[in-house]
C-alpha cells in the first residue's frame, strides 16, 4: 500500500487540473468576497498552493510544517494573508482558503483508497492534520499582518495629530490634542526639533489646550520636549494652562522650572512676538 505522502503526491500531480477546478468552486461557494477578485488572481494562488504543497509533501514531514522543506509554502501563505488583510478579508475568509481544499482532496483520496476503509480513515486524518496546521498558520499570519497595519495606522495618526505650524518668522506652534504618553512625546520631539532645524525658529509654543488631563507623567513629557528644544537653540512657551490644570500641577508638586506658561495661544504668541521685538502690524 502506498504511503500517504506518496498517495497525496500522486494525486496532486496526476489530478491537479480536477483538484484546482473543484477547489475554485468550493472557494466561490464559501466566500462571496472572491467575486470581487480577478479570477486569474485566485486561480494563480490556488495553483501555486497545490504546487508548493506537492513539493512539501514529497520532501517533508507531514506532521511538522515548520521544517525547511515547507518554507516556500509558509512564505506563500504569509504573502497571501497580508494581501487578504489589505483587501478587507476577515480571518475566517482568509483561513477558508486552506480549509476549503479538504473536500476535493478527500474525495480523491477516497477514490485512491478504493474499498480500504482503514487506510482511508488513517490517511484522511493525517491529511486533516496537515491542512489544519497550514490553515492555522494562515490565520496567525493574517493576524500579524492586521497588527502591523493597525500599528502603522496608529503611527500615522500620531504624526498627523502633532503638526508643527510656523506662526511667524522665528515662531513655531505645536498644538497637542489628546493624551501625551511616551511614544507620542518622542514623535512630538522629533517633529518639533526637525522643524526648528528647518526653519531656524527661536521660539516654540507648545499648546496643551486639547490635553484633557495633566498628571506628573504628562508634565515630565512636556519638560522633556522643552529641554530638547532648548538644546536646539529655541526657547519654549507652554500655553493652554487652564485653571484646573494649574491646580493639578500645584497639587502634584510638579516644578516647571523656568518654563514660561500662558493661559491661551494668543497670549503666548503675543509674548513670543515681544521677545523677538516684532510687531504683527508691521
Amino acid at each position: 500500500m502506498p504511503s500517504l505522502a506518496t498517495r497525496i503526491t500522486r494525486i496532486l500531480h496526476d489530478q491537479q487540473p480536477e483538484l484546482l477546478e473543484e477547489w475554485l468552486r468550493e472557494l466561490a461557494a464559501s466566500v462571496t468576497r472572491y467575486e470581487v477578485m480577478p479570477p486569474t488572481e485566485l486561480r494563480t494562488q490556488c495553483a501555486e498552493f497545490i504546487q508548493l504543497l506537492r513539493a512539501g509533501v514529497t520532501r517533508g514531514n507531514l506532521g511538522d510544517i515548520h521544517g525547511a522543506e515547507w518554507q516556500p509554502l509558509r512564505e506563500m501563505l504569509v504573502d497571501l494573508s497580508r494581501s487578504r488583510a489589505q483587501q478587507g478579508f476577515t480571518p475566517r475568509e482568509t483561513a477558508v482558503f486552506v480549509f476549503s481544499f479538504k473536500k476535493p482532496l478527500f474525495r480523491h483520496l477516497q477514490q485512491s483508497c478504493g474499498g480500504d476503509a482503514e487506510a482511508l480513515a488513517e490517511e484522511t486524518w493525517s491529511a486533516t492534520q496537515l491542512l489544519d496546521e497550514l490553515g492555522l498558520w494562515t490565520a496567525e499570519a493574517y493576524q500579524k499582518s492586521r497588527e502591523e497595519v493597525i500599528l502603522r495606522q496608529q503611527q500615522d495618526l500620531l504624526e498627523l495629530s502633532t503638526p508643527v505650524v510656523q506662526l511667524w518668522d522665528g515662531i513655531l506652534a505645536l498644538p497637542v490634542i489628546g493624551t501625551l504618553d511616551s511614544n507620542r512625546t518622542q514623535i512630538v520631539m522629533e517633529s518639533l526639533l526637525q522643524t526648528i532645524v528647518d526653519t531656524g525658529a527661536e521660539i516654540a509654543i507648545i499648546d496643551i489646550t486639547g490635553v484633557p488631563t495633566v498628571d506628573t507623567l504628562t508634565a515630565q513629557h512636556l519638560l522633556k520636549a522643552v529641554a530638547a528644544a532648548r538644546l536646539m537653540g529655541a526657547d519654549c512657551i507652554i500655553s493652554g494652562i487652564r485653571p484646573q490644570i494649574a491646580q493639578t500641577i500645584v497639587h502634584l508638586g510638579v516644578e516647571l522650572g523656568e518654563v514660561t506658561t500662558k493661559a491661551t495661544m494668543k497670549a503666548a504668541f503675543q509674548l513670543a512676538l515681544k521677545r523677538l521685538g516684532k510687531n504683527p502690524a508691521q
